[in-house]
């Protein structure tokens, strides 16, 4: 049985298969975390993907959301540090990004909007290199009803 995630300490599952049997449930929330020009700017430079509504904060003001947006990609980047916000497996000697089943982008995320996520272990499926999870994520800003970014997100541990 985990311990409860009471503070914004992530939940702490003792071993592996403690995680696996929490197949089905939520496993918690990430604190809040701002979203800055400057992240936007790094990501923009990281991908090479400068378009106006990312970097352009004067001409993005008069476009489609008033302000500068993050990349979606930006957002979908920023699972694993939500996802280790959220719970701590023990004694692994290896976890791994696996890939993703399904990624939307619902809503844009306007800079110095808060976001943080939620998380879902849907499945986890013993393999020969270790366990497979399927956990689906939803990262949702403050104050925005629709959420940014829902994924199925897949990762080995071991």
């Amino acid at each position: 049985m985990p311990e409860q995630n009471l503070t914004d300490s992530p939940t702490l599952f003792p071993s592996l298969q403690a995680f696996a049997q929490a197949a089905g449930q939520h496993l918690g929330h990430s604190p809040w975390v701002r979203v800055t020009q400057e992240q936007v700017n790094l990501f923009a430079d990281a991908t090479d993907d400068h378009q106006w509504i990312h970097v352009d904060p004067e001409r993005a003001a008069n476009g489609p959301f008033g302000a500068t947006i993050a990349h979606g990609f930006l957002s979908l980047s920023l699972l694993p540090s939500f996802l280790r916000q959220i719970y701590t497996v023990q004694g692994l000697r290896m976890g791994v990004n696996y890939g993703l089943n399904k990624v939307r982008f619902p809503a844009p995320v306007k800079v110095g909007a808060q976001l943080r996520a939620g998380a879902e272990l849907v499945s986890a499926e013993p393999t020969e290199r270790g366990l497979l999870s399927t956990i689906k994520v939803t990262v949702e800003a403050k104050d925005v009803p629709a959420p940014v970014c829902v994924a199925e997100f897949l990762t080995l541990q071991a």
